[in-house]
């Protein structure tokens, strides 16, 4: 809702505008993140809060779910905590054991190859992404064989060949397998291997359910 002169109705302390509205006026001392800054350095208190609020922080995010040390550190940054504070309250959790890249990077490897049927290399880029490091996210990785693979492929081609229409050409259904289980992460050698047994099982199973054609 808007007041005279354009402004939000009941535009007090708990607006802000956004910086490239082009009506904005500031005043020296406003209410502005800078300003708020500037406060905690004049009385003594870090930028953006203090190490305990650092750590509340992170113990909220960490009570939806499992969280890396970048994931949690790129979230304070957000929320304006400095640097310093952020590797003290990191640092802190971590001794008690609530920070663990380790430990993280084998609960989401187990849980995404498990439920979400993802494959190593899927794998192996989301850890990268949420700054688990290389020797750590290479030692969850090995956690799942060759053999898991196969078998995870296996009941994700086994699913899929369900919805296929019946007259689907061999080409164009393995093509379709295939790339199914390289968007989840397959290699592709393992892919085609997997695609390639499935489909002609499920072939074989087909003829041995048609009747017998009538003699003569």
């Amino acid at each position: 809702m808007l007041a005279a002169g354009g402004r939000p109705a009941g535009s007090g302390r708990g607006y802000r505008a956004d910086e490239s509205d082009p009506q904005r006026t500031r005043s020296p001392g406003s209410g502005s993140a800078r300003g708020k800054q500037g406060a905690g350095d004049a009385d003594g208190s870090p930028p953006g809060g203090s190490l305990e609020q650092a750590k509340e922080a992170c113990l909220r995010l960490l009570a939806v779910r499992a969280r890396s040390r970048a994931e949690l550190a790129q979230r304070l940054s957000a929320k304006g905590f400095a640097s310093a504070v952020i590797e003290q309250s990191l640092d802190r959790l971590a001794e008690v054991g609530l920070v663990d890249d380790a430990e993280f990077a084998r609960q989401w490897v187990r849980q995404r190859h498990s439920f979400s049927g993802k494959g190593r290399q899927a794998l192996a880029q989301e850890l990268r992404r949420k700054g688990v490091a290389p020797e750590e996210a290479t030692a969850a990785l090995d956690d799942i064989t060759a053999d898991d693979e196969h078998e995870r492929a296996t009941e994700l081609v086994r699913r899929k060949l369900r919805t296929l229409p019946a007259d689907l050409d061999r080409e164009k259904a393995i093509r379709r397998l295939v790339g199914m289980l390289a968007r989840r992460g397959y290699g592709h050698s393992v892919a085609y291997t997997v695609v390639k047994a499935e489909w002609e099982a499920s072939r074989a199973d087909s003829d041995l359910g048609e009747p017998d054609a009538p003699l003569g």
